[in-house]
């Protein structure tokens, strides 16, 4: 059972599940840790003001064993966890609402199933060049940057046309290539993204390019530290961090590009609050780039499987994110990302009011309760034997009732992937 503990409140003995930043921000790469001694507490101090513990791993957390500031700290946790609660889900249900007078939002100009054709070419294009350059970048040669914009421009012409179908295949995530696919994912989320705020199509193309390219200085960094099962040294740490001016030297070193994509390249660890790397930027310095740079690259890697953590669901990450928008990130640009993701974001696996089990492929812009659904199960729990899908907007049960998501399911309920399904998209 996980609790969540103010640092103060931590013991040696504890187990740590999550903490109250994401892991890449901090030397705890390795989700899920035992506190073992000083060290770890201190470390965890410094980084953080609450994490959960399993009690099942390790010792338990009982306030009222831990003295009356213990209890007085676990009751503050409490009401905050439920005002958070309330607050996400005002937000979510909120109308779209992006404040750009002098721009009209874009509409979908091709339907989910007709983009879905396009979009796999389009996102196997990007494999292919994310590979080679991570290739190239290893045997010292530099990065081919207009075949990298010839194929940024193609995902901006499908995410144009409908973001939805590039989304969808950026939930198939491979451990065994992370870097490459990393990149790509965030490039679709930042191009979806981009969309719902307006951008025009050549500032698409510069987000688009800039999400690509903002962790490329990964590559840089030795592959022991990355696969590395516990906690890093702060040597190690230090190298990990570096990966940040590195990726802007291979970037400058391959040719001109936009300011946007250094800012990004530069900036998507840096946090609103100060606390971030690797010239701890606060609020307003921290550029647009670098600030949509940081949404994206934490979505991701928080709902991503690595070879040290394992992912939350889309639902669960943009909670966390809501509750990290005031310290990590721009707040107003955080929930313009969770308006735009939605509340049921792409992937997720849900149970229906009509029983149905199924996973959201398609957002409704304008009405996020609604999304459109590929039914998996029955409400007798039986597959379905070719592909259906259900319109929450436009659909009735046969008595003509309104079909609602009465719940969303962790990913595995009922031995069910989400991702196996997109795949027969």
């Amino acid at each position: 059972m996980k609790k969540k503990v103010d640092v103060r409140d931590l013991k040696i003995g504890m187990y740590v599940s999550e903490l109250d930043r994401p892991w890449i921000d901090s030397p705890f790469l390795f989700q899920g840790f035992e506190i073992r001694g000083q060290e770890d507490l201190a470390a965890l101090t410094k980084h953080c003001a609450y994490v959960f513990i399993d009690n099942e791993l390790g010792l338990d957390f009982v306030p009222q064993a831990s003295g009356q500031g213990a209890v007085t700290r676990a009751r503050a946790l409490d009401e905050k966890d439920k005002q958070l609660v309330r607050d996400f889900r005002r937000l979510a249900e909120a109308p779209v609402n992006v404040h750009l007078a002098h721009a009209r939002p874009y509409q979908d100009i091709a339907t989910f199933e007709e983009e879905i054709v396009e979009a796999r070419k389009i996102e196997s294009d990007a494999r292919d060049l994310m590979l080679a350059a991570e290739e190239d970048i290893q045997k010292g040669k530099t990065i081919n940057l207009p075949l990298a914009r010839k194929v940024v421009e193609q995902m901006v012409d499908s995410a144009v046309r409908n973001p939805d179908a590039l989304v969808c295949l950026g939930q198939l995530k491979e451990t065994s290539a992370y870097a490459a696919l990393h990149s790509i994912r965030t490039a679709v989320l930042a191009l979806a993204f981009g969309r719902h705020l307006v951008f025009g199509k050549e500032d698409l193309i510069t987000l688009g390019l800039a999400a690509l390219f903002h962790d490329i200085g990964m590559a840089k960094v030795p592959q022991e530290i990355l696969d590395k099962p516990g906690k890093l040294t702060l040597q190690e740490f230090d190298i990990m961090q570096r990966h940040v001016n590195q990726g802007r030297e291979l970037l400058q070193a391959s040719g001109s590009v936009p300011k946007e994509v250094i800012d990004m390249t530069m900036q998507h660890h840096e946090r609103h609050d100060g606390s971030g790397y690797p010239n701890k930027l606060q609020g307003d310095l921290i550029s647009t780039a670098g600030a949509i740079g940081a949404i994206i690259d934490v979505y991701d890697a928080i709902t991503s499987d690595s070879p040290y953590k394992k992912a939350v669901s889309a639902e669960a990450a943009l909670k966390t994110m809501f509750e990290w928008r005031t310290k990590d990130f721009h707040k107003q640009l955080v929930e313009s990302f969770i308006s735009c993701m939605g509340i049921f974001p792409i992937g997720s696996l849900v149970e229906l009011s009509t029983g149905d089990i199924g996973v959201v492929v398609t957002i409704n812009r304008s009405r996020r309760l609604k999304p459109k659904v590929a039914l998996v199960l029955n409400d007798k729990h039986h597959p379905y034997r070719e592909k259906v899908y259900t319109d929450i907007a436009n659909d009735k049960t046969i008595s003509g009732q309104e079909i609602k998501i009465r719940k969303v399911l962790p990913t595995g309920t009922l031995g069910i992937n989400p991702m196996d399904h997109i795949l027969q998209l």
